[in-house]
């Protein structure tokens, strides 16, 4: 079911850290989105990577909004319009993609649904703004300049609202400089959903990572 655009994004901003995950089956999926759920991240990046990724998504998304209306199903790596269509009709209520593509944003401005793409350089940053793009991620983060790079744009373009995805991890020695730097969230994937609890089926000490993540971005930023 498709939700409100703004009420996607304020979600994604309050809970500081957007989960970044694909598995190829639909259980281990269900699974490890309960958890992030569960220990406050609701919004939840499902990636576009594997074989029929797609049916995959489709599965989770009727299981969450039987199960967990709460969840908010959002899809990553996505590059052009097909293919951002064809997951907002399985449900994504989000749409994120590691470079910026002008067609993109037209579907999911036509339908509503919030676009982070991915940028590398202020006018990047800049044509996303002017096609509607509210929040962009900057990727790949660690490798564009990290915290300063996101202190660099915020001086002439105050506006802007950044979440940026690879160079950030779970410590606050992490995530406090770009916290400070200006960004209102952040993408994570292995750092906040590593392969050793994935091995362990430890969904209750992945719960528990999320949880102190989540709490840590607060107390980073005051609340």
């Amino acid at each position: 079911m498709a939700r409100d655009r703004l009420a996607v994004l304020n979600a994604m901003m309050d809970q500081g850290v957007i989960p970044v995950f694909y598995h190829p089956d639909p259980a281990v999926c269900v699974k490890v989105i309960q958890a992030c759920a569960n220990g406050g991240a609701k919004c939840i990046e499902f990636t576009n990577r594997g074989d029929f990724a797609a049916e995959v998504f489709l599965e989770v998304t009727r299981h969450f909004a039987k199960a967990d209306p709460s969840v908010i199903m959002g899809v990553g790596s996505i590059v052009d319009a097909p293919t951002a269509g064809l997951f907002i009709a399985n449900g994504a209520n989000f749409v994120v993609g590691p470079l910026l593509n002008p067609d993109v944003a037209k579907v999911c401005n036509r339908r509503q649904i919030a676009y982070s793409p991915g940028c590398a350089t202020p006018t990047e940053i800049g044509q996303a703004q002017e096609l509607g793009c509210e929040i962009v991620k900057v990727f790949p983060g660690g490798s564009v300049g990290g915290p300063d790079f996101v202190k660099a744009v915020m001086g002439p373009m105050p506006w802007t609202k950044m979440m940026p995805t690879g160079g950030v991890d779970v410590a606050e020695a992490s995530l406090r400089p770009w916290f400070e730097a200006g960004i209102v969230a952040c993408g994570m994937g292995s750092n906040l959903i590593t392969k050793s609890l994935l091995d362990a089926q430890d969904y209750a000490g992945l719960e528990a990572r999320v949880r102190d993540t989540v709490q840590l971005i607060r107390t980073i930023r005051g609340k």
